[in-house]
């Protein structure tokens, strides 16, 4: 019997933007439990929650200071098992997110590491002495700007931090610290959780000699710096094989629990995902690689048949947004409702595992957010020209009404926009013809075929302005379309193919007519 997690939907909830049931302008794990019900009646097979641990916030949640408490911000121990319960009675399964390749620098365990050389916990995180000028150890740079290196006047030495200075990165050669990081993962999968997406496995190890890095030069300067060097030394190393594996292990003394884990766009990400969920390591891989690619019918049939070559496993989960990127339906489509519609046929209609993200069945679109509201330590370091990630991260509207839209009774953490308003769970609840509605109603289609949960795919090249792929399953057998563009196309319909029940997509007689971001469904 295959595994669970094999062909399943996942619903991300970024609780800060969730519900907020206290009315502090923040979401709670108290709001999410008041719409659980909402996301099961989805469809969905399982929830993901991004970190909800105690946390100084300096990057929402990703900065972790203790790994088996709630922050207070979305409530304490007892409302997480009352989540987790929920969930589970409504037949839902429960993912938390675990930041194991850096903590905050206000946990315990680097306050204790920091404070001398010789302590209980000082191989616990990555040190290194400079070198003779005083300069850091070798040349590697953050992801979220400047030094991947900061001072610790206590030990004479720099620590290594991938993201921001208060992200202390984990020591992975350091079995003691590795112990811990596998003790949290008990304690969660103790208490009912069904797995876990592992942030940023790509920076997990480095190169032990703490070797420079080689220079990319760009044709002109780059935005970020970061883009200006091969990412040969400080990530994606060899070692991470025995990390997973370690993983692995963890959750098998689980049976039924599933690991997920987030990859970086740096090299190839998608041959990365077949190395990491090979057997005995990881079951699942995401990248945001896929999410940055261009959406014309050439990449995305391109793309669609590179998955299907390098990981035949059906390890590579397939999402289209994630609180990381910009939301879907304004990066590859134009914002509009018929675009958030052909985007989910699409994701609904792909091989193996799917993440949904919140409010992308709502066809929310990338929301504008102002300087001054601005949140995320990533935007604001390199505004005005990327405006980081708050434009995906809004609450979710739930009413059109209102100061916080349903959300929240209090002003938001982040605005809602105007735009979003009219989107809101209520105002398309009524329309039979509303992304929700679709949503809904593709999910639950989905599940009526075994050529789409269980089925092969074969790229079929129709027209080179489709994307087009066959999905088998014994004598259940789906062709799929989709025109990514606003330009209506309209060609014979193939031999021997009619238009599948349950769906009403795209035939005209004995044309196939694609209208704008239109999609269609043939059987035979």
């Amino acid at each position: 019997m295959a595994a669970w997690w094999r062909n399943a939907v996942i619903y991300q909830i970024y609780p800060r933007s969730f519900r907020d049931a206290n009315g502090d302008g923040i979401g709670d794990l108290a709001g999410i439990v008041e719409r659980l019900d909402y996301v099961a009646a989805l469809g969905v097979d399982a929830v993901w929650l991004s970190p909800v641990f105690r946390s100084p916030m300096k990057d929402f949640g990703y900065d972790i200071a203790d790994h088996t408490a709630i922050d207070p911000l979305f409530g304490d121990l007892a409302d997480a098992e009352r989540l987790i319960a929920r969930a589970h009675d409504l037949g839902l399964k429960v993912l938390f997110d675990m930041v194991w390749g850096h903590t905050s620098d206000r946990h315990p365990w680097f306050v204790q590491s920091r404070a001398s050389r010789d302590n209980p916990k000082a191989d616990w995180y990555v040190w290194a002495d400079p070198r003779p000028d005083g300069t850091p150890p070798n040349n590697w740079l953050a992801v979220f700007g400047g030094a991947a290196w900061s001072w610790e006047p206590r030990r004479r030495q720099y620590y290594l931090h991938h993201f921001l200075p208060s992200q202390p990165a984990v020591n992975w050669r350091c079995p003691a610290a590795v112990d811990a990081l596998m003790a949290v993962g008990a304690f969660w999968l103790d208490r009912g959780v069904d797995g876990f997406r592992l942030d940023a496995v790509d920076f997990l190890l480095h190169d032990a000699a703490l070797r420079d890095n080689p220079a990319r030069p760009p044709a002109e300067i780059p935005l970020r710096p970061f883009a200006m060097q091969d990412h040969l030394h400080d990530m994606i190393q060899p070692q991470l094989m025995a990390a997973m594996a370690r993983i692995r292990g963890l959750t098998d003394r689980h049976p039924g629990t599933v690991t997920m884990a987030e990859l970086s766009g740096v090299g190839d990400p998608v041959a990365r995902a077949a190395l990491y969920t090979a057997p005995g390591h990881l079951d699942l891989a995401y990248t945001l690689g896929q999410m940055r690619r261009p959406c014309t019918a050439h990449g995305l049939q391109s793309l669609i048949a590179e998955v299907e070559a390098k990981v035949p496993g059906g390890g590579l989960v397939w999402a289209l947004s994630n609180h990381d990127v910009e939301r879907a339906a304004s990066r590859w489509g134009d914002g509009s409702a018929d675009a958030a519609r052909l985007l989910l046929a699409l994701l609904l209609s792909l091989r193996g595992c799917l993440c949904l993200y919140q409010g992308d069945e709502l066809g929310l679109p990338e929301a504008d957010i102002p300087a001054d509201r601005l949140q995320d330590p990533f935007g604001l370091a390199f505004w005005p020209d990327f405006k980081g990630r708050d434009g995906c991260r809004t609450p979710l509207p739930w009413t059109p009404d209102g100061v916080g839209a349903g959300f929240s009774s209090a002003e938001p953490w982040l605005p809602i926009p105007e735009s979003h308003r009219p989107l809101a769970v209520a105002a398309q609840e009524e329309d039979g013809t509303s992304v929700l509605n679709t949503a809904r109603r593709l999910l639950r289609w989905r599940k009526t075929h075994p050529a789409l949960t269980e089925g092969s795919l074969i790229p079929v090249h129709l027209d080179a302005d489709l994307v087009a792929f066959e999905r088998m399953a014994g004598e259940d057998r789906l062709l799929c379309l989709f025109n990514p563009s606003a330009t209506p196309r309209r060609l014979p319909l193939p031999e021997g193919r009619r238009p599948a029940e349950g769906v009403n997509y795209g035939v005209d007689g004995a044309d196939l007519a694609l209208g704008p971001w239109g999609a269609a469904f043939l059987a035979g």
